[in-house]
């Protein structure tokens, strides 16, 4: 009983932290994927998973980690977007930089415009709608 709802509790946490770690750190968020094989969560995994969370959080994000995250996000609007959106979301990609990063908050505008729910509860869009 308790690896049910753990589980489900944990689906729900890395729902909210998979971009996040994602903008992170590929190993952490491979690692925590893995985690999750078999469909089992045990008191170990979950620890685990804590621990990863932490120690995603003590990185900054790179313009590698960045890309691959904004990409997979950009996902979402991929086929909605205005052309001026899909031009700003390319030029911003091509010149992206962790110091001066403007579309990481552009996509949680456009999360935001679409009221796209998954990605408005997610740990990375919230970051920039503060």
């Amino acid at each position: 009983m308790w690896e049910r709802f753990n589980l489900i509790k944990w689906q729900h946490s890395w729902a909210v932290n998979k971009y996040w770690v994602m903008a992170r750190s590929q190993r952490i968020y491979n690692e925590i994927r893995k985690l999750a094989s078999g469909n089992d969560w045990t008191k170990e995994k979950e620890t685990t998973y804590q621990k990863l969370l932490l120690e995603a959080d003590r990185l900054v994000p790179t313009v590698q980690t960045l890309t691959t995250a904004y990409q997979h996000v950009w996902g979402y609007f991929k086929k909605i977007a205005t052309t001026d959106e899909k031009n700003f979301y390319m030029h911003e990609l091509a010149v992206l930089a962790p110091e001066s990063d403007r579309l990481g908050p552009f996509l949680a505008k456009l999360a935001l415009k679409y009221d796209v729910h998954y990605l408005l509860q997610s740990r990375l869009m919230k970051t920039y709608l503060k």
